[in-house]
């Protein structure tokens, strides 16, 4: 058996697409996606334009809103220094609005993601994501060491795994195993590609600020990548402190 490269230090999910995430303590994942994971999205609803915060800076507000299923699935989102409000709903779209300056609306991707008596429109989801989107704290420190000045926070890149692992001088070593397979824990992946960033990643959160040096250092030194997309073997539930083994 390999040695264990590392050990799960974070676990996301992301319950309405460009929102915040939310922190898992353990995460179950299918063939298809993390459960739970981009459920609903954001529009404007005067264009029924999805949020992009990659590519507007009206939207740029919008990784700072906070997002949670309840025990019964069901989203609830907080904008800064507000209450947990139910979504989709009108209190929760009257709240994001006056937050972002303009009229907005969250929306379920599929009619069974939302509550029963939801009865608004669908939205059309833009991309079909990776069943899991994997990083490394190697990862992270490489890009510390190539802008020392900015922050390399996780939360920049929306992954569904962090592992914490020994830096590994002069590599972005996740990004080096593609077609490899792991283990973490019960879960068995295939790393089926780099995953490529894009402007989300300079965008300021909670604890850090904008910062565009971040997306240079990844263009100029690893070809744009950060973390990687897996594709799953076998489904399994994942907990923190579960080891990562390549195999």
């Amino acid at each position: 058996m390999q040695p264990a490269l590392g050990a799960v230090t974070e676990l996301w999910r992301y319950p309405a697409s460009s929102l915040a995430g939310e922190f898992q303590e353990a995460i179950s994942v299918d063939w298809y996606t993390v459960e739970g994971d981009r459920l609903f999205g954001l529009v404007d609803t005067s264009t029924d334009e999805i949020a992009r915060p990659d590519r507007e800076a009206k939207w740029h507000k919008v990784p700072r809103i906070r997002t949670r299923l309840s025990q019964s699935g069901r989203l609830e989102v907080a904008i800064p220094d507000g209450r947990w409000l139910s979504a989709p709903g009108a209190q929760s779209d009257r709240a994001v609005s006056a937050y972002l300056g303009f009229a907005a609306s969250i929306r379920p991707f599929r009619r069974e993601n939302a509550a029963p008596d939801y009865a608004g429109p669908l939205l059309t989801e833009r991309y079909v994501k990776a069943p899991i989107h994997l990083l490394t704290t190697a990862s992270l420190a490489r890009l510390k060491v190539l802008h020392p000045e900015g922050t390399a926070d996780a939360r920049r890149f929306r992954p569904n795994i962090v592992v914490d692992m020994p830096e590994v001088e002069g590599s972005f070593p996740e990004t080096e195993w593609i077609g490899r397979k792991l283990a973490i824990g019960d879960l068995l992946l295939t790393i089926s590609e780099p995953c490529r960033r894009c402007g989300f990643t300079i965008i300021g959160q909670d604890g850090f600020d904008h910062d565009p040096a971040i997306l240079r250092s990844l263009v100029r030194h690893n070809a744009h990548n950060l973390g990687v997309y897996c594709t799953v073997d076998r489904s399994a539930r994942v907990e923190i402190g579960a080891t990562m083994r390549l195999l």
